[in-house]
This record gives structure tokens, C-alpha cells and sequence, in this order.
């Protein structure tokens, strides 16, 4: 999954920057929808990691069945921390 393209495919942009408020809410719904209907493994991660940068993620008891899947996104959250951090 490349970043531009899922920003084109929910937002209708290629840059953060464009998105209005109001794409930005429909965006969400529809990757919220995809989502819950998605059953790759792979694209389920890459789709919830965009949610959580974006703010939107649901909460990972509810999103990941399988613990490595939890423990994979608890790692990325901790690394976009320490990025955010400088460190």
C-alpha cells in the first residue's frame, strides 16, 4: 500500500495538506468501512497504521484478533512516539 495512492483513494488528495475537514471525515468513514470488511492481515495493519496517524484508530483489543498483529502496532505506535519525540 502506498501512502499517496490510500490519500488519493479516501481523500481525493495526494498531499496532506489539501485535505479539508469534511474530506478528511468522509475519508475516515470509508477506511473504517474497509477496514472491517478487509481480511488481509497485511492491508488491515497498513490500513489501521494510516488511521492512527491520522488519529482515528480504533482501539487495538478491538482491531486485532491475533496478538502478534497487537503487538506489531504497539511497537509502531511506540516508534512514531519516538519519532515524534526526535529520538
Amino acid at each position: 500500500m502506498n501512502f499517496d495512492d490510500q490519500l488519493h483513494r479516501y481523500f481525493g488528495v495526494r498531499e496532506l495538506d489539501a485535505l479539508t475537514p469534511d474530506a478528511l471525515a468522509a475519508g475516515l468513514e470509508h477506511m473504517r468501512v474497509d477496514f472491517g470488511l478487509e481480511t488481509d492481515r497485511r492491508r488491515r495493519f497498513a490500513l489501521w497504521s494510516l488511521m492512527f496517524l491520522l488519529g482515528s484508530a480504533p482501539d487495538l483489543d478491538d482491531a486485532f484478533e491475533d496478538p502478534a498483529d497487537r503487538d506489531a502496532a504497539r511497537d509502531f505506535m511506540e516508534m512514531i512516539e519516538r519519532a515524534e519525540e526526535g529520538g
